[in-house]
């Protein structure tokens, strides 16, 4: 049976950055940066990393296929939260995925997803397997790439069933060529000029790889109907079309203006974005690049016809919040020292063995659901909030992080500490039952009131930076 993708999902976040606001604060110093500040690029909030945008991207794609099966779950990124704990087992959990799960963490390249998913399209998959790739880059104020980057997320399901874009090969040369690099103690990518990266790398690295790839699978690179060359060199990827003889309106945008580009997730968010539009028999050409460069041939099948994710790329640029405060943005990237206050210097330790006692709450979000009354609860306890029950030990695992509730109750509060004051908070009721007492999060003032709806998404509540982890738990987003 055929492998390849058989769905997708991405999560772009809310959050838009003007451009011309990053070039007015900063063109004092440097000019040029006048010449980028078209459009706008996505920005993480303060809550939102890495972690939890995979989560987000994993979950759209697994909504909108059933029966997935699911053997195994890659995490590809360069900007994980954690150097040595699994993040993949964090996004797997966050997920409720069956613990005999086949995870790992891909990273320190640029093209640590497309190898992921190089990976994945050659292994004997029991059922299905998940790439998720995701990022979250810091760069310096007023530089380059802080103008040319973005936030965002893509995940993709690899199998053999109800296949939407069949592989039909695959390339890969390793080649340590140095465009940029960001040692161990750095925060900040350190890069080269940009027409050296795109003569000597592209130019030389991709051709190569490309043409081996089209001869093995028999196709010409006038068949190439969507070239996905990640890249944020706005010229690169038509010169490229150009230089291999594929049709220049196969190029596909890297939506440098809308979103940024996303490092190490920008393959598969591109592919995504591609598989949007695709028709049937029409050829992809999916380019991974950094220290060599991979290069993957699909093919839609007839099943992309039936298939509707639950939120494609169109829809979360579409899902958009006009950011015009760059302080804001260089706050929630810590790109500024800030004066939190007294009430922010609390200390923050988690006591692992209480976290490790409460996970399934804490990063499941599972309450529970009586078997004797039917009643559900969260969290889950020994007895059964009924009063007319009270069972004991009768609580069954029951996930609440898919059901949507109405706020009970609510308030603003600026007086505790918040890194985007004020600290909103309140009581959520949830379909079907079960009540509980949650953060809000991106509230913009006077859209959040009694009987408004929500739903919940996976965020950090919690920094403690003295010993450098993060606490994750889940927030209710007033919905549009």
């Amino acid at each position: 049976m055929m492998s390849g993708i058989t769905a997708y999902g991405a999560y772009i976040p809310r959050g838009r950055l003007n451009k011309q606001e990053i070039a007015v604060a900063n063109s004092w110093f440097d000019a040029g940066l006048k010449s980028l500040g078209k459009g706008e690029r996505a920005i993480c909030n303060w809550d939102e990393d890495s972690i939890t945008m995979a989560v987000e991207a994993a979950n759209n794609c697994l909504a909108s296929k059933s029966d997935n099966g699911l053997s195994s779950l890659y995490m590809a990124s360069t900007t994980y939260p954690f150097l040595d704990r699994q993040n993949s087992v964090v996004v797997s959990e966050a997920l409720n995925l069956n613990k005999e799960l086949r995870t790992m963490d891909v990273g320190a390249s640029q093209r640590a997803a497309t190898s992921a998913l190089i990976a994945l399209l050659e292994s004997s998959v029991n059922g299905s397997a998940m790439l998720v790739a995701s990022e979250h880059r810091r760069s310096k104020a007023g530089s380059r790439a802080e103008m040319l980057w973005g936030d965002a997320a893509a995940a993709v399901l690899v199998g053999s069933d109800n296949v939407i874009a069949e592989c039909l090969a695959v390339e890969t040369l390793a080649v340590d060529f140095v465009d940029h690099y960001r040692g161990e103690d750095s925060s900040f990518d350190y890069d080269w000029e940009e027409r050296w990266i795109r003569d000597e790398g592209f130019m030389k690295s991709v051709p190569k790889v490309v043409n081996n790839l089209l001869e093995s699978a028999s196709v010409t690179a006038e068949q190439i109907g969507h070239f996905i060359l990640p890249t944020d060199q706005a010229r690169t990827p038509a010169a490229m079309a150009k230089a291999l003889g594929i049709n220049p309106e196969a190029v596909v945008d890297n939506q440098i203006s809308e979103v940024g580009v996303a490092g190490a997730a920008q393959p598969i968010l591109l592919l995504a974005k591609t598989l949007e539009n695709a028709a049937p028999g029409d050829h992809i050409l999916l380019i991974g690049f950094g220290q060599g460069c991979d290069a993957i041939l699909f093919k839609a099948t007839d099943a992309i016809k039936s298939y509707s994710p639950k939120l494609g790329v169109s829809t979360a640029i579409g899902r958009r919040r006009e950011e015009n405060n760059y302080n804001k943005f260089l706050s929630f990237n810590n790109l500024v020292e800030r004066d939190i206050g007294k009430r922010g210097e609390v200390d923050k330790q988690t006591y692992l063995s209480g976290y490790n006692r409460r996970k399934d709450l804490l990063t499941g979000f599972m309450g529970g659901k009586c078997r004797e009354c039917g009643t559900v609860q969260i969290p889950r306890e020994k007895y059964c909030v009924n009063p007319e029950c009270n069972a004991l030990d009768s609580q069954d695992a029951y996930s609440f992080s898919d059901k949507r509730g109405t706020v009970a109750t609510w308030t603003a509060d600026r007086l505790t500490f918040d890194w985007s004051p004020p600290a909103y908070f309140g009581m959520v009721e949830f379909e079907g039952g079960g009540k509980i007492m949650m953060d809000f999060t991106e509230v913009e003032e006077g859209t959040i009131d009694s009987g408004s709806k929500v739903s919940v998404h996976f965020r950090i509540r919690q920094f403690d930076p003295a010993r450098g982890f993060r606490k994750y738990f889940w927030k209710a987003v007033i919905e549009e």
